[in-house]
């Protein structure tokens, strides 16, 4: 009898077949997608809340600015929430707070509610960001982690790239600032039931499966957080230099075509989209790469070169914007891939829910800081249609943004080409060390 039951479960405790994980991937980066859309849907509104409801630019920034601000704190504690109950149930409560969040928002005209709403968003998007990252890790670890996370952000920046061409395909909606923000609430319900959904596999995943993930409920040490390592410390240096270059800019490029360039609002949202539609396509690539090159902080420094020259190129030259934003594009494409993937190489996998909420808690901490710097910059300097000028001295705060990128790339990979390299630059698929590697840290 012993040894049938034995046999029993050891059948039943299998590993997951490989479309198993990758029909979690889909529903798990499905959440994201609505998380996404509901993030990106401020952008292509600008100049419609300007006109309708009397906003500033600091007013538009302040309604991303403060999706940040409560992810300084939030996302740690999300990081060690995600640690104590587990990502299923992480990721349904997160995705839930991001509708509540886009609902409040439409619901009012006022710059309060409105940023209210936000707040609350933010207080699910970023923490639901480190959920579904923490459960990729944990389904793909020792697999093709890599090209996992770009098929999720793939899935995922079809959310932003809907959002920022919206007044392209509900052009009728953008006569009225709350038509299209409802749009942003219907991505919402895609996400919380696509959490919901992700949550019952993984149920039925724990009964027949093993999953190889860290028992659940192990208590969080504060002191723990400062025993993270070099090569962790500046990605997370690498992750708040980039994004605030990206993500800030976002929130005024479609206003900043229009004023500075003289583009029409659909092709600014299609110019701006153009960062998530490079991703989607090559993110899942580079991934692959990735995977079977190793060199990851290299590829970090080359996406990091790229990001340097091109907001000086749309602020002093008249070439096509279409290249700059294409270079913007790769960039974008190349350093998600390798970046988030990384962590878990040198994480180990019962604190990668904190560290990845502290990585995003700091990466908020910039976000929320350029954002209201760049709109305080915009209003400062007078950017308008009548002076596009008064975009430069924001242009030059991403392109300095891009400089401090490379060296902590640089600095990472000069740290993992020394005696204490985790193998960043060895790990492949085909590696016979990288599973042992990867439990370092």
């Amino acid at each position: 009898m012993t040894s049938l039951a034995s046999s029993r479960e050891e059948t039943v405790l299998g590993p997951a077949p490989p479309w198993y994980r990758w029909l979690v991937l889909v529903l798990i980066s499905m959440a994201m997608f609505g998380n996404y859309y509901i993030y990106d849907s401020i952008s292509p509104l600008a100049d419609v809340l300007k006109a309708q409801l009397g906003f500033s630019d600091s007013d538009i920034g302040l309604l991303n600015a403060i999706y940040s601000i409560p992810n300084i704190v939030m996302v740690l504690v999300g990081g060690i929430i995600i640690d104590r109950i587990g990502t299923r149930i992480s990721t349904a409560l997160f995705a839930l707070l991001c509708l509540i969040g886009a609902v409040v928002t439409v619901s009012f005209g006022q710059l309060e509610m409105m940023a209210a709403g936000r707040l609350i968003f933010g207080l699910g998007a970023e923490s639901l960001i480190v959920a579904v990252t923490t459960a990729i890790a944990k389904w793909f670890r020792g697999r093709e982690l890599s090209f996992a996370f770009g098929v999720n952000l793939t899935i995922a920046r079809l959310g932003s790239f809907a959002a920022l061409n919206s007044p392209s395909w509900a052009s009728d909606l953008y006569a009225s600032w709350s038509a299209p923000l409802m749009l942003s609430v219907t991505a919402g319900v895609v996400g919380i039931l696509a959490a919901v959904a992700y949550w019952a596999l993984e149920v039925r995943a724990s009964r027949k499966y093993s999953l190889g993930h860290a028992a659940a409920g192990e208590r969080f040490v504060f002191r723990d957080l400062f025993k993270f390592g070099t090569s962790y410390w500046l990605i997370v240096l690498l992750c708040i230099t980039f994004y605030s270059a990206i993500f800030p800019f976002q929130t005024f490029a479609v206003k900043f075509f229009i004023e500075a360039h003289g583009s029409t609002r659909e092709l600014g949202g299609f110019l701006s989209s153009m960062l998530t539609l490079f991703a989607m396509i090559a993110t899942p690539l580079f991934g692959i790469l990735v995977d079977r090159l190793g060199r990851r902080s290299q590829f970090m420094m080359w996406g990091s070169l790229l990001l340097v020259p091109v907001y000086l190129m749309m602020a002093y030259t008249d070439v096509t914007l279409y290249v700059p934003m294409a270079m913007m594009g790769v960039a974008f494409s190349l350093i998600p891939a390798v970046m988030w993937p990384s962590v878990a190489y040198i994480v180990s996998q019962e604190r990668l829910g904190t560290a990845y909420g502290l990585m995003t808690m700091i990466q908020n901490i910039g976000l929320a800081g350029f954002n209201l710097l760049i709109g305080w910059l915009n209003d400062l300097m007078g950017a308008s249609v009548s002076n596009p000028g008064g975009y430069t001295a924001g242009m030059w705060v991403f392109s300095s943004l891009g400089l401090f990128g490379l060296l902590f790339a640089w600095l990472l990979r000069r740290n993992e080409t020394g005696p204490k390299a985790h193998g960043l630059e060895t790990i492949t698929v085909s590696s016979p060390k990288g599973e042992a590697a990867e439990s370092s840290g």
